[in-house]
């Protein structure tokens, strides 16, 4: 195995040569040319200044000029900073500033929105930004000509530079108190876990895995990309969900891998229009993020007809990975755990006190292991509150390990939930309502919702009569589609108790329709 991600894609390009890396519309790489195009991207970063520990920034949707462009400029030893696409500028820019960013790839035109264009229009500060590069168009090709004058061997030189333990990349979570927290892991860390990952979830070469989870987060860049080339799979990039679109390029692909939340296969699962497309090369089903009804594992072996499937746990702290509930469970197992720690990772369930809990007790779920992060970047006072002094990360989950060892979630410590794969964050959210002149308190609570697993639910209240609809306007400027609320739900004042402290129990109770 590679010891860094500097060196992965010719490690793949030689362990699997021949083998198709890409398909990309009418583009169709072997894993031999994908290498080819991510050295001339890092021969390109090179001739743009990028040094060893530089941050680089993406805010783009998935294609194949992201993975070349993220893996050329890591390949020369910058740290890769992935920035959520449905950001708006402001939340983009924060990212980009608090990251020290010198460089930002990004596109003019994703679905009529010109990225560049709307983040230096915003006015927002960019801190130590000098640079941003187009990933498509004119623009991305005058990337690629300068590195032109960029003899290969100095690019492979700095690729052999690159350690282990070098940083290679910094995402980004948000936390309860509603400021994100960059998340730093290294080269080693990133590649033991999705080595062990991908073979636990039985990818192998061959394999053609239909990317629909967004490279910026875990699961699309780490248990997508580098899975890929770690394990002979031909990366099938999409851009956007659609199900029609799913359907299309899943038959006429032939595609054998599919992740994501329940939600994607919800979907396709009650599509009208499924029984037209041949999806019988599907193999391998892999969901998580929010709970799985016993029916949908089910439904995605017999309807669907992948006779693999699992489940999976984990978090950015934890690389994005803690447990894995093997393919061959039974259904009822699938659904109702996460399966079992990976090899070298340690789970415990602690009561409030510290104390360690025996099966079959409620606690909180506590990991430690070779692949929790190597802090939150620019705040180790966050760093000390999730990370005890012996390595134990605090997940903030409730969980119930079984006689077996298997970990069931059954709730969270954090108010956060979970909108199709995107955790939402309350406070994050409830400090932008409380920027509306009319809305005086508002806590926002996550509910059971059938297509998104969660929603948002908003409890306001305000100095005067606001239209919902108004207010789901006034949000949508001000936040990503995801965490805008789906409801909201007027009050004369929120439920306190005597020490002033919100219940929130209540609040949930209610977006839950109970009494």
């Amino acid at each position: 195995m590679p010891a860094t991600i500097a060196v992965l894609p010719g490690w793949a390009a030689t362990v699997h040569a021949g083998r198709e890396a890409l398909a990309d519309g009418e583009v169709r790489w072997t894993f031999d040319r994908l290498h080819d195009e991510i050295a001339a991207a890092g021969r390109a970063a090179l001739a743009h200044g990028v040094g060893p520990g530089d941050r680089v920034a993406i805010w783009a949707p998935n294609s194949r000029h992201w993975i070349t462009a993220a893996l050329g400029a890591v390949g020369v030893g910058a740290v890769l900073v992935p920035v959520n696409t449905r950001y708006k500028p402001a939340e983009a820019a924060d990212i980009v500033r608090r990251s020290g960013a010198t460089v930002l790839f990004t596109e003019h035109d994703f679905l009529g929105t010109d990225y560049a264009a709307v983040l230096h229009g915003s006015g927002e500060d960019l801190g130590a930004l000098r640079s941003t590069v187009p990933l498509h168009g004119p623009g991305w090709d005058e990337y690629l000509a300068a590195g032109d004058a960029v003899p290969e061997a100095e690019r492979a030189a700095r690729a052999a530079a690159v350690r282990p333990d070098d940083l290679c990349d910094i995402l980004y979570t948000s936390g309860t108190t509603g400021r994100s927290k960059g998340v730093m892991s290294t080269h080693a860390q990133t590649l033991r876990l999705y080595a062990e990952w991908s073979r636990l979830v039985t990818l192998r070469p061959g394999d053609r895995y239909l990317l629909v989870n967004p490279f910026f987060h875990t699961f699309g860049y780490k248990a997508g990309v580098l899975a890929c080339l770690l394990r002979g799979v031909a990366m099938i990039p999409e851009a956007v969900y659609d199900a029609d679109r799913i359907l299309e390029r899943m038959a006429a692909e032939r595609v054998t891998c599919l992740m994501g939340p329940p939600t994607v296969f919800h979907g396709l699962i009650h599509h009208p229009r499924r029984a037209d497309h041949d999806l019988s090369a599907l193999r391998l089903a892999g969901t998580g993020a929010a709970s799985v009804p016993t029916a949908l594992v089910e439904e995605v072996r017999t309807v669907l007809g992948a006779p693999d499937v699992f489940t999976a746990y984990g978090l950015t702290e934890s690389g994005g990975v803690v447990s894995v509930c093997p393919t061959d469970a039974d259904a009822h197992t699938l659904a109702h755990t996460v399966g079992l720690p990976l090899p070298g990772t340690e789970v415990r369930i602690a009561s409030p006190l510290g104390d360690v809990l025996p099966p079959g007790e409620p606690g909180e779920v506590q990991v430690r292991g070779y692949h929790v992060m190597r802090g939150y970047l620019d705040d180790p006072a966050a760093t000390a509150e999730a990370v005890d002094a012996d390595g134990w990360l605090r997940t903030g989950d409730i969980g119930v390990l079984d006689a077996r060892g298997y970990l069931a979630i059954t709730d969270r410590l954090k108010d956060m939930y979970v909108v199709g794969g995107f955790n939402a964050y309350p406070a994050e959210i409830e400090n932008v309502l409380l920027g509306h002149e009319a809305i005086s308190d508002a806590a926002v609570v996550g509910a059971p919702d059938d297509r998104l697993g969660e929603v948002g639910v908003a409890f306001v209240v305000t100095t005067r009569e606001l239209d919902p609809a108004e207010l789901t306007a006034w949000s949508r400027e001000r936040l990503a589609n995801f965490k805008v609320p789906r409801r909201f739900v007027p009050l004369r004042e929120l439920p306190r108790n005597a020490g002033g402290k919100l219940l929130k129990g209540e609040l949930r109770r209610a977006a839950r329709g109970e009494s």
